[in-house]
């Protein structure tokens, strides 16, 4: 009878959540230092939200935002081309057995947080919300 492939587990382990930080507090080191010479990353301040890591911590998704103005799918983008030297200095600045592969990502996060602030604060909201809670006061 063959077997089954395994899903990965939805939720993040103990161990991928650890080495995600580490390698978040690491990159957030390198990237301040400004070690990358590319252009477009030249005077850019990055933000990186978070690290997901993979079961066997071999591939790590890196979520980045630029920090004031920018656009976060081109400053994916021009990291992504310099991931192998990053990971090359991360291998350094690391103790894992394995340094990870690195794919950036645009995070979008703080875009739909606002967006949703934006909607919440709409007067038809707030009215609704208001007529809620005070359905909720006279049951």
């Amino acid at each position: 009878m063959a077997r089954r492939p395994t899903r990965e587990p939805k939720t993040a382990t103990q161990r991928q959540l650890r080495a995600g930080e580490i390698i978040r507090h690491a990159l957030v080191t390198l990237l301040a230092r400004g070690d990358l010479r590319d252009p477009a990353l030249e005077k850019a301040l990055i933000t990186v939200s978070e690290v997901r890591m993979s079961s066997d911590l071999r591939v790590a998704k890196v979520y980045v935002a630029p920090l004031g103005p920018g656009e976060p799918a081109a400053l994916a983008k021009a990291l992504n081309r310099g991931a192998s030297f990053l990971r090359g200095r991360l291998g350094r600045e690391i103790e894992l057995k394995f340094t990870p592969e690195l794919h950036f990502h645009a995070d979008n996060s703080y875009e739909t947080a606002s967006h949703v602030d934006q909607l919440l604060a709409r007067p038809q909201v707030q009215r609704d919300l208001k007529a809620d809670d005070d359905g909720d006061s006279q049951e």
